[in-house]
């Protein structure tokens, strides 16, 4: 694992709690922000390593980082990362899916590995 790269890191406000180095989709107003659940909603980036409650600002670390990210299963590196219901990120290789990036290193589930963060549609 290896630490935050310096790129994008916007602070926004959590609709609800989000464990620290989940991936974060987009809340329901501007500035807001929620954990990511699948592989259906924008993908914005990965919470900093803080657990926040809801109501707090929490750092969403954006596109052109690369960053500590919790799996959700067994991810080699390479990987086209999405999320699992808890936000964690696990491989996908289904058509359409929302992506948060790559994976930089291969790892099994609750493992702390890295991802690099490129938000896109597979």
């Amino acid at each position: 694992m290896g630490r935050t790269t310096n790129g994008l890191i916007k602070s926004r406000n959590a609709v609800a709690a989000i464990a620290g180095m989940r991936l974060i989709t987009e809340g329901a107003v501007d500035g807001a922000c929620a954990l990511a659940v699948d592989a259906t909603k924008n993908i914005i980036g990965v919470s900093s390593e803080l657990d926040t409650i809801a109501g707090e600002r929490v750092s969403v670390i954006m596109v052109g980082n690369i960053c500590p990210v919790v799996y959700g299963g067994t991810v080699t590196r390479g990987d086209a990362l999405t999320a699992d219901a808890q936000g964690r990120a696990i491989t996908t290789t289904t058509t359409g899916a929302r992506i948060g990036g790559t994976a930089e290193i291969s790892g099994v589930l609750g493992d702390i590995g890295s991802i690099v963060v490129n938000p896109g549609i597979l």
